[in-house]
């Protein structure tokens, strides 16, 4: 049993590793490729460390396996909101199709609130 749950574990991640990579590929800007690669990628990289961890089943081997799945989680989400957003500060455009930009409406309620504050000083 312990095997197939291994197996399956390891098939899981594989497929969402893959996934991560098509969506590199079928995604129409670098936002959405972003985003697309983060998720899948974490969440593949997370099962194969689960497999991991039930075939060694040592104490060494499941305390790493669990400090880099917590830094992984933890870590992602920050490194790719940052990403982006030093990528909309840059100039990468978004896709044509895009209805909305909050980060735009929220860049001008910060430079009109900086602007009210320097003429106050």
């Amino acid at each position: 049993m312990n095997n197939i749950l291994i197996m399956i574990l390891s098939t899981l991640g594989a497929i969402f590793i893959l996934i991560a990579s098509f969506g590199v590929f079928k995604m129409p800007d670098f936002y959405s490729r972003l985003s697309v690669t983060i998720k899948a990628a974490t969440l593949g990289i997370g099962c194969i460390l689960v497999a991991a961890v039930l075939y060694f089943s040592d104490f060494s081997v499941t305390t790493k396996a669990i400090a880099i799945m917590f830094f992984l989680l933890i870590t992602s989400p920050v490194a790719g909101f940052l990403i982006s957003k030093v990528a909309y500060m840059t100039g990468t455009k978004l896709w044509k199709d895009s209805l909305m930009d909050e980060l735009k409406d929220d860049l001008e309620k910060e430079s009109n609130s900086q602007q009210k504050t320097e003429k106050e000083n």
